[in-house]
């Protein structure tokens, strides 16, 4: 995948630590911010690549995202409210449409002219999987490398989306941590593995045209320790993962009798240290059963990862390969790294 031209739109924020041509390459993709559900005519802030955005519902139901900060006086948007479809700022109560413009001054209501000066920066929204989605630099809906999780919508298949997690660390050692097999028997042998069954068994990567495919096969049950017993033992766990570069990667896991649960691993980089994750899933059994077992095991995986992805050094995700050792099992984090070394990102880096 090559890297996409640069767009001149917003520059990069003056407190952010990422490098400059880093921030400019990762903000030409596409990142979920926010649960649909969580979205109101309340504006709320939510913060992508160290930019602060104003996320908010018009009365006809569209979403919008502008760059958090009145154009003005500098007041967070995110203070406002809505009425019907206008944002109104709450500092000086400047009206502005839904295409961002300012259509009222009330301290100067016959104003019969506004300046553009006045307009606000608008991002795109695209609505998938429950998600929110944008991306700073505008580019282009149709070219984005958004993961596909085709059984979000199937009539056989349940949708679940769980809260977002919060990390103190970055996307890209998350990202690459989601893809990682062998850290399975020492991190998640509390909630589904086994140290004493700690060895990786050779598995394929390949490049795409999106990122990277891999298909592992083991004898590690997916299935919780209280419930192991479900599985028959001579089932091999077939594990699909799909990597969308920047920062998403989906997991599709073949259960016994046909099951099948989607995983998609989607982060914001709300900084270079700092991730929201979103990990909308699908399954095609026990579709009826208790939603907060599933809440509360998503979280159980995803805390003992973080953990993890917050306690390591450096922060950053490497690109030169020699800056850390590798064994066969890193097969897949190893292409991964190589793909954003491809697209221009730094060395040292990322997210």
């Amino acid at each position: 995948m090559n890297a996409i031209p640069f767009i001149n739109l917003p520059n990069k924020p003056c407190h952010s630590q990422f490098d400059d041509q880093d921030w400019q390459i990762l903000a030409q993709h596409w990142y979920p911010v926010a649960r649909i559900e969580d979205v109101s005519s309340k504006p709320q802030q939510v913060t992508l690549l160290d930019m602060n955005l104003a996320l908010y519902k018009t009365e006809t139901g569209q979403i919008h995202l502008a760059r958090d900060i009145c154009p003005h006086r500098g007041v967070p948007l995110s203070k406002g409210w809505v009425e019907g479809d206008t944002l109104i700022c709450p500092y000086h109560g400047l009206h502005f449409n839904e295409d961002g413009k300012c259509s009222k001054i009330p301290a100067q209501p016959d104003l019969t002219h506004i300046s553009e000066r006045f307009s606000l920066t608008k991002f795109p929204v695209v609505l998938k999987y429950g998600l929110v989605w944008t991306s700073i630099l505008g580019r282009d809906e149709s070219l984005a490398n958004f993961p596909v999780l085709d059984t979000w919508e199937s009539e056989t298949h349940q949708a679940i989306l769980p809260p977002s997690v919060d990390i103190a660390g970055s996307s890209g050692r998350q990202l690459e941590g989601f893809i990682d097999v062998a850290h399975f028997a020492w991190v998640h042998h509390q909630a589904f593995a086994d140290r004493h069954n700690p060895v990786v068994p050779k598995y394929s990567t390949e490049r795409t045209d999106y990122g990277l495919h891999t298909n592992y096969i083991s004898n590690v049950s997916n299935y919780p320790h209280g419930i192991q017993h479900l599985a028959p033992d001579d089932f091999l766990w077939e594990r699909i993962f799909d990597v969308y570069p920047p920062f998403s990667a989906m997991l599709t896991i073949h259960f016994p009798n046909d099951g099948v649960l989607k995983i998609l691993n989607a982060c914001c980089p709300v900084s270079h240290n700092k991730t929201r994750l979103f990990v909308p899933l699908t399954r095609n059994f026990d579709t009826t059963g208790d939603l907060q077992a599933v809440y509360d095991f998503n979280a159980q995986i995803f805390a003992e990862d973080q953990e993890m992805v917050e306690a390591q050094k450096p922060e950053e995700l490497p690109l030169d390969m020699s800056m850390e050792a590798h064994f066969e099992a890193d097969r897949s984090s190893a292409m991964y790294r190589r793909i954003l070394a491809e697209w221009g990102l730094s060395k040292r880096y990322t997210v």
